[in-house]
């Protein structure tokens, strides 16, 4: 591998939107994400709608499913 030019690999804190945090490696110092495992449906069996400008508000507007 060649010398300087690799970006340095550091502990990163991860935030989500629900509030939870933890700790991983990554390249950047900290990392911010809109779901993690404890608020992601597929694991914790809840449906739960993401709502990011109106997008579910217009779809069931569109097909009628109000």
């Amino acid at each position: 591998m060649k010398e300087g030019i690799h970006p340095e690999y550091n502990t990163a804190v991860v935030k989500c939107a629900c509030g939870e945090t933890f700790e991983t490696g990554s390249t950047k110092k900290e990392l911010r994400v809109e779901i993690c495992s404890k608020c992601h449906p597929f694991f914790t069996g809840k449906q739960k709608f993401v709502d990011t400008g109106g997008r579910v508000d217009r779809f069931k507007k569109k097909y009628g499913l109000e």
